[in-house]
């Protein structure tokens, strides 16, 4: 699919300096795309290989056009421009209709005709599956859940009894939405399970990553707003609420019960305890372990170490158990010199 730099400029309004009638048809970085293809510029690390690119044209900010030796698509946010230049030159694989013969899909499931159920796939009863759905090789859709109209099942996905999934969404092979929630009750020898009763809901433009896990809710349904976005190996636990457009990076974890603001951004590997809040607009970074509540809108939050070299990591390592009394005498001294001087 080719695409001429006018109708990009248009369609992104971007500011064209180059021949509006060439046209790009690929993706290419600044070191190795041709003349077919767009690239772009975001991180300033890669500038230094803006001025031998090759492209057909760069999608760029004005301070980095005087550097650009071919065509260019001036904007405020390249990186944002980019991502939709790309959809529109690999758009999503659209439904192909009709159920594959080696699909099961129970009589009181109601299906669209425009749906594609893939090989293996399994559509309970009760479930419906909405305009321009993709149901990817064996994904599971359980009784009495809902799929909205464009949204793609990629392969491997379970779907739990009564999950919603909303409009445009993609859910990636492997994830689980509706799984049990980790309910337990202490008893004198051992555990009783606790019946998880409610269900998850997807908004509108949610999209899962691989082999991510999110656990229905034990009474009340554990809920992602319209345009959450979670990475690969995510859990998010029973009765978690995710507010809109927030973003969650890879094997970050939220325990049952906290809610997440909008706009959020949740870096790698963080943990969140449970029954929490976190404000809108926080982010949060790498490996942060979070044990309380943030209330303050728009904050940045860390809690994990950067990389020392080893000798001197362990010796800090040993020094942190001494803090506390180091804390202790600290005080004791600071309280000593606030004692007013004896008259001689």
């Amino acid at each position: 699919m080719g695409v001429t730099l006018s109708e990009l400029a248009v369609r992104f309004g971007c500011e064209l300096v180059g021949d509006p009638g060439q046209v790009v048809s690929s993706l290419g970085t600044l070191e190795k795309a041709g003349p077919e293809s767009v690239s772009f510029l975001a991180n300033p690390t890669y500038r230094k290989h803006l001025p031998g690119t090759r492209a057909g044209v760069v999608i760029l900010g004005k301070k980095d056009l005087d550097s650009c030796p071919v065509a260019a698509l001036v904007c405020n946010n390249p990186y944002t421009v980019y991502a939709r230049v790309a959809q529109l030159l690999h758009p999503l694989g659209t439904a192909v209709a009709g159920v594959h013969p080696s699909a099961v899909v129970e009589s009181s499931a109601k299906v669209s005709d425009s749906a594609q159920i893939s090989a293996l796939a399994f559509v309970g009863e009760g479930a419906e599956i909405g305009d321009r759905v993709v149901i990817g090789p064996g994904s599971i859709v359980e009784a009495g859940a809902r799929v909205g109209a464009d949204s793609h099942l990629v392969g491997r996905v379970y779907l739990g009894k009564r999950v919603s999934v909303g409009q445009r969404c993609i859910l990636h092979p492997g994830s689980v939405i509706g799984g049990d929630g980790f309910g337990l009750a202490p008893d004198s020898d051992g555990w009783v399970k606790v019946p998880q009763l409610g269900s998850v809901r997807l908004g509108n433009d949610v999209e899962i990553g691989s082999n991510t896990t999110v656990d229905r809710g034990a009474l009340e349904d554990t809920v992602l707003e319209d345009d959450v976005r979670l990475d690969n190996q995510i859990q998010i636990g029973h009765n978690v609420h995710i507010g809109a457009h927030t973003a969650l990076a890879g094997c970050a974890m939220i325990a049952g019960s906290t809610r997440v603001g909008k706009n959020c951004l949740i870096a790698g590997d963080v943990g969140i305890a449970g029954h929490l809040t976190i404000a809108d607009g926080v982010t949060i970074t790498a490996r942060t372990l979070v044990n309380h509540s943030i209330t303050q809108e728009g904050g940045v939050y860390s809690g994990a170490l950067p990389m020392d070299e080893a000798r001197n990591w362990r010796r800090n390592s040993a020094r942190f158990r001494d803090l506390n009394q180091l804390a202790r005498t600290v005080k004791k001294l600071a309280k000593g010199s606030a004692e007013p001087e004896q008259e001689s």
